[in-house]
């Protein structure tokens, strides 16, 4: 007896012809475990790298972080033992006014310099995007010799335009714009205008840095999104602050924690305006003050370590945005 038809809603789809039928799903072997050889193998090739760093960076670090848990003067450097003293370093420089107002000022100075850098910097690259060749060339060949020019022989010519009798900046002050009150100015005995000296210093020789590498990052920007967001009716700010502004915030972020440590560790800057005739206490930052601290090595070694840790803190914040946009 024949088998019953099956009903019109269960009965199989006709096979189209030009249609291919999918490939049966072929199994997945399981992963095979690399020996241990194999595994090490990209590892051992880094050991050229992390030997001399561990060897120049790691060891004065540890013997820096040992020196502040001792009392290590002059009369040990002649042999006689160092003494275990424990916190007693830190807990001396932590309970001087006088520090915590060194720490607040380098503070403050590194943010304020680290802030007119970049904003400094990020508004010459994008009119280097913008000028002609000519211009172009010209304004990154002024900064290729600012950048270039050694430290010494720039804050050389910075003091003779500070300079309170022959300076280029007491003459425009005084004779084309009439402030009397500026000739023969001193800018480095006050410490407020010896800041506002040293922050035109230290910016100056930064920003080719935050120009070029955001110029560079500015260059990635596809020229397809800019083109389509000014046909949309975009303005040169919104396109820059909704587009290119994004896409180069990675590079912003890394050219802002550099700025950031360097500013903070600045000393040569401060070190020769000091000894140009500037009051030494009013106007020392960490690096000065610790490099003042030089014959007691075991409180310089202390004040460094703080200085790290400040700069660890400072700079956390950015390593964090990276570590979360990274796992983005």
């Amino acid at each position: 007896m024949a088998a019953p038809p099956l009903p019109p809603e269960t009965a199989a789809p006709p096979r189209d012809p030009l249609v291919a039928e999918p490939a049966p799903a072929r199994p997945v072997p399981p992963r095979r475990r690399l020996p241990w050889r194999s595994r090490l193998g990209p590892y051992v090739l880094l050991v050229p790298a992390l030997v001399p760093v561990a060897v120049g960076l790691g060891y004065p670090l540890v013997r820096q972080f040992v020196l502040s848990f001792q009392e290590y003067g002059l009369a040990q450097q002649f042999g006689r033992p160092a003494e275990w003293v424990g916190l007693r370093n830190y807990t001396d420089l932590l309970s001087d006014p006088y520090v915590w107002g060194v720490i607040g000022r380098s503070i403050a100075f590194c943010l304020v310099n680290a802030g007119l850098t970049m904003a400094i910097g990020v508004a010459l690259a994008v009119l280097m995007t913008r000028v002609g060749r000519a211009a172009r060339v010209t304004l990154q060949v002024g900064l290729l010799l600012a950048w270039g020019t050694p430290v010494l022989a720039t804050l050389t010519v910075w003091q003779w335009l500070f300079d309170s009798q022959y300076g280029v900046v007491n003459w425009l002050l005084s004779d084309p714009l009439g402030a009397e009150g500026f000739r023969g100015h001193s800018w480095i005995i006050e410490p407020a205008s010896f800041y506002l000296v040293a922050t035109v210093i230290v910016v100056w020789m930064s920003v080719p840095f935050v120009v070029f590498t955001t110029y560079a990052a500015l260059l990635q920007v596809p020229d397809e999104c800019v083109e389509a967001a000014q046909l949309d009716g975009a303005s040169a700010w919104q396109r820059f602050r909704h587009l290119s502004l994004p896409l180069i915030k990675p590079v912003l972020m890394i050219a802002a924690l550099l700025q950031v440590i360097w500013d903070l560790r600045v000393f040569t800057q401060i070190h020769v305006l000091q000894k140009a005739g500037a009051p030494t206490r009013e106007t020392h930052l960490l690096g000065t003050y610790v490099y003042s601290l030089s014959r007691e090595f075991s409180l310089a070694g202390a004040m460094a370590t703080v200085m790290l840790v400040i700069t660890l803190c400072l700079t956390g914040f950015y390593i964090r945005r990276m570590l979360r946009e990274e796992d983005l």
